[in-house]
């Protein structure tokens, strides 16, 4: 996508100022309009009147109807002039000779402008024209005695320069509003964009595009599940693996816009919007799928706006578990081997030096037997080989670390009828070995005893260690996640047993006093191989 030539603040505000610019102008033009016109009939109306009370003045009708001298027509017109403030006021006969005139020069002579005519016959009226004293706005009245007969009329004039002043000094006004109103609509408009900005955090149209772009595309490669639901717990955002996921777990329909509490039942992200704190690693059952999910808070300014699940099928988790726990158990026993096989070149080499045939002879075949039994013994009672050779390396890698492993099982334990529980089994007696043995790490007396007990369908194990022991106190934080006294990064081995005896539906029992060692007892229903089929 290429660049725009223009920033959006810039489009924003030219835009802006335009139409601002664009719809004050029309007005302007409509108000000076209509400015103009009220003026000039403000104007005639003026004259309208004057001409009116002229008119009717009984000087003047006194005077035309000869019961007065004409001669004081002159200063009474004069003075109504001047108190009215208007171009000119002349009073003619019916022979449109002047009795009037602000240039007394005039009076006697006739009334110059051609458009007198109508009111001498009765007709009341405005006209424009030019006269004496240049072009002028004019209202005639005739001057009617009182028996109603005309004896003359009256013309009242104003300066059509002063109307157009008055029109201009109205219309500066309004252009002042409108040039106002521009300058008001710029600042508008230089503030709205820069607000949008800060809302947009700076980015332009194009790279709005461009993230648009990338994150639908990495949304819909991810093999997470991801679902983003709004305050109002509606969804907002679903991808791909998701509605394979749904579709997989039976749920129809693409759920944007629905209440994710009603879509899928067994969701917490209802609950996560109101506490906003994030709940990592939880399974979660969606119609008899089991999901590893993750579910964290989207915080703005310090308020909870909305939340996001990503999710997978366990499944796929578990066997990718398995096959790296093979791999890493088979790499444990081989180099506890290896190290443990070395230490015994090391002790023969040192006798051959010495000369002592007979004790190497003696030494080997008492090493080949201890050896041979061992093997013998857990693959004799245990028929799984999966775990019989898991609890072989632990033997291997109990002797590397000094410690004394013994391993006990009164009735042979036969392979399992679901091959998930040796999984299951690997984490539980793995982590419990692995604990017992750090806790007996800096003991005088380092021994651990495991002992499995199958009676009844239920299998019993138990492991024992010589350690420290525990507390009430640290009893009851050992088996939660991420706690451990050895540091950071650790305090997930117990965590992780009391999960795989949650899956199993079994109990684990701990008994522990400080200075007596510690006992972790773990009870687990055992259906064995081809039991089910029958």
């Amino acid at each position: 996508m290429k660049k725009g030539r223009w920033s959006l603040q810039s489009i924003i505000i030219v835009f802006v100022c335009v139409v601002v610019a664009l719809s004050l102008l029309i007005t302007d033009l409509l108000i000076s309009s209509r400015v103009a016109s009220g003026t000039e009939k403000s104007e005639e109306e003026k004259a309208g009147n004057v001409a009116r009370m002229v008119a009717y003045s009984p000087l003047v009708i006194d005077a035309l109807s000869g019961n007065l001298d004409e001669r004081e027509i002159q200063p009474f017109a004069n003075e109504m002039r001047k108190a009215s403030n208007v171009y000119f006021i002349v009073v003619m006969d019916m022979k449109g000779i002047r009795k009037s005139h602000p240039d007394p020069k005039m009076v006697g002579k006739p009334f110059k402008g051609g458009d007198q005519g109508p009111v001498l016959k009765g007709k009341e009226y405005a006209s424009t024209s030019k006269g004496f004293l240049g072009p002028s706005l004019r209202y005639f009245t005739p001057i009617k005695d009182a028996n109603g007969r005309q004896i003359g009329a009256v013309a009242v004039g104003i300066s059509l320069s002063n109307i157009q002043k008055a029109v201009h000094k109205s219309r500066t006004g309004v252009f002042i509003g409108t040039v106002i109103g521009i300058l008001i609509g710029i600042l508008g408009a230089v503030m709205l964009a820069r607000y949008i900005k800060e809302i947009l955090l700076g980015l332009e149209p194009f790279a709005i595009a461009k993230l648009l772009e990338e994150r639908s595309a990495m949304l819909q490669s991810v093999r997470e599940g991801i679902v983003a639901v709004d305050q109002e717990s509606k969804v907002t955002l679903v991808n791909r693996a998701a509605l394979k996921l749904f579709e997989k777990a039976g749920l129809e329909g693409n759920p944007i816009e629905k209440s994710i509490a009603e879509y899928m039942s067994s969701t917490r992200l209802s609950d996560l919007l109101k506490t906003g704190k994030a709940e990592l690693d939880e399974e979660q059952n969606l119609n008899g799928i089991t999901l590893l999910t993750n579910r964290v808070p989207v915080i703005v300014g310090n308020k909870v706006v909305g939340a996001i699940a990503t999710f997978r099928d366990k499944t796929e988790i578990k066997l990718l578990a398995e096959q790296l726990t093979g791999v890493r158990v088979y790499a444990d026993a081989l180099r506890a081997q290896a190290h443990e096989f070395m230490n015994k070149l090391h002790v023969i080499l040192g006798m051959v030096h010495m000369g002592n045939y007979d004790k190497v002879v003696q030494y080997i075949n008492e090493m080949a037997g201890h050896r041979k039994s061992e093997i013998g013994f857990v693959t004799k009672k245990i028929k799984d080989p999966v775990l019989a050779g898991f609890i072989i390396g632990k033997l291997s890698y109990a002797r590397e670390a000094g410690v004394e492993l013994s391993v006990s099982c009164d009735h042979p334990l036969p392979q399992p009828a679901d091959l998930g529980v040796t999984h299951e089994l690997i984490t539980i007696v793995g982590n419990l070995v692995d604990n017992a043995i750090q806790a007996v790490y800096d003991c005088p007396i380092k021994k651990i005893a495991v002992e499995f007990e199958y009676v009844d369908d239920i299998l019993t194990i138990e492991v024992k260690d010589t350690g420290k022991g525990m507390n009430e106190e640290l009893q009851n934080q050992i088996f939660q996640k991420g706690f451990s006294t050895n540091g950071e990064n650790r305090g997930f081995g117990l965590y992780l047993v009391t999960q795989a005896v949650k899956k199993l539906e079994g109990e684990l029992i701990l008994s522990s006093k400080p200075g007596k060692g510690t006992v972790f007892a773990v009870y687990l229903p055992y259906k064995e191989e081809g039991e089910l089929a029958e």
